[in-house]
């Protein structure tokens, strides 16, 4: 519980100085004199979350691959999430940053904020925080009603999602989030926790990075019964071509070797409901496999 101190703070703060205030996920608070009028954001992530959030109409600037909501493409363009061009994002004037805690450089970003431009700092690690992201971006646009509802809607959705597969027959999962190096992640990472929640066992969960670099030997010795991939580009399934020349494989062998969108898996943003329902619906296939004896078609 707040103290009273705090609770007259946190008062002070939002009335005497007519501000809005929101903690990112660095634990800093950010305080805006009033709601974001021009926003920057500098990951595709973070495009999607604010205009979940609501602000969409405020957003003034994007980097490369805000592709979502296609109202994004329009925006301009101001470099890549590993190096803006400082110079036109500073010419378009935003009042408001949205930062990318381990994705984007943080001599830029300090360079903003040296500027006295606010970068609020963003990085969702649970289903949690992909709602609460939402409504701390919609408190600094003054988009509450909207960014709220929609917060709202993902945050049941999860959890409607995780009571249909408490029970579920585990399933052992390889996710590949990369091809050269081959990646995948852990159970800390947020595609971990949606493998668990459809009842998958991540076959390299309990390794140390949050995506770790492995190699085909370590996954041929993990044998797992289903295999889960993006790609590059929302189609292309390539990347599970590599798997189909080891049949030994179980999840070859069963034919479980499943394309999910990347964009709907590997964005901590409201889509990943729709990701995560694909996911659990590929799960679902590989068990009736199981108990029907046989390999089927994905």
């Amino acid at each position: 519980m707040r103290t009273f101190a705090a609770m007259v703070l946190a008062g002070l703060c939002q009335s005497v100085f007519g501000a809005v205030c929101a903690t990112d996920d660095r634990g800093d608070q950010v305080c805006l004199e009033q709601p974001a009028q021009r926003i920057a954001a500098l990951s595709p992530g973070a495009t999607e979350l604010v205009y979940a959030s609501g602000a969409g109409e405020k957003v003034v600037a994007v980097v490369a691959y805000s592709d979502y909501p296609p109202a994004a493409r329009k925006v301009a363009s101001v470099g890549s999430h590993t190096r803006l061009d400082l110079e036109r994002l500073i010419a378009l004037q935003p009042d408001l940053v949205i930062g990318w805690v381990t994705g984007n450089p943080q001599a830029q970003l300090a360079a903003l904020d040296d500027m006295g431009i606010p970068v609020f700092y963003i990085e969702p690690r649970s289903f949690e925080g992909v709602s609460s992201t939402i409504e701390r971006l919609a408190t600094l646009a003054g988009t509450e009603a909207s960014g709220f509802a929609e917060a709202d809607r993902f945050r049941e959705g999860m959890k409607e999602l995780a009571a249909a597969y408490q029970n579920a027959e585990p399933v052992p999962v390889f996710y590949q989030v990369w091809d050269e190096p081959l990646m995948t992640v852990n159970d800390e990472h947020l595609i971990g926790k949606v493998i668990t929640l459809c009842g998958g066992n991540n076959v390299f969960g309990n390794l140390e990075r949050l995506v770790p670099r492995i190699s085909d030997e370590s996954v041929l010795a993990a044998n797992p019964e289903a295999i889960l991939a993006g790609g590059m580009g929302e189609e292309n399934r390539q990347w599970l071509e590599r798997w189909a020349a080891f049949p030994q494989m179980a999840a070859t062998r069963k034919d479980n070797l499943y394309f999910v969108p990347p964009s709907l898996i590997q964005r901590p943003t409201p889509r990943l409901l729709e990701g995560s329902r694909l996911f659990c619906e590929k799960l679902d296939q590989a068990r009736s496999r199981r108990r029907a004896g046989e390999p089927g078609k994905p």
